[in-house]
């Protein structure tokens, strides 16, 4: 990431913190106060990994498959509705 993504990134999850602990006077120690806190250190141990790893710059080599340019075997179709024409019925030949 960025330095201006990483401090953005470590200004919400300050912010959040703050939040956390503003829910922890109201609520006390409840479970779902020490799963947020939960999250939050996650949050902070994926985001320090993330500074100290470089970012990918190049994107992954995709498998291509060649697609032939010869015509297909007429007798492929034969018998065959042309459904994007309306189920016209014809011989093909």
């Amino acid at each position: 990431m960025s330095t201006s993504e990483m401090l953005e990134l470590n200004r919400t999850i300050d912010r959040l913190r703050r939040c956390v602990g503003s829910l922890r006077s109201m609520y006390g120690d409840a479970a779902p106060v020490r799963r947020l806190d939960n999250d939050l250190e996650r949050l902070e141990i994926d985001a320090r990994e993330l500074d100290s790893s470089p970012p990918r710059t190049s994107r992954p080599s995709e498998e291509r498959i060649k697609v032939s340019d010869t015509p297909y075997d007429a007798s492929m179709w034969r018998g065959v509705d042309d459904e994007g024409l309306g189920g016209l019925h014809y011989g093909r030949e």
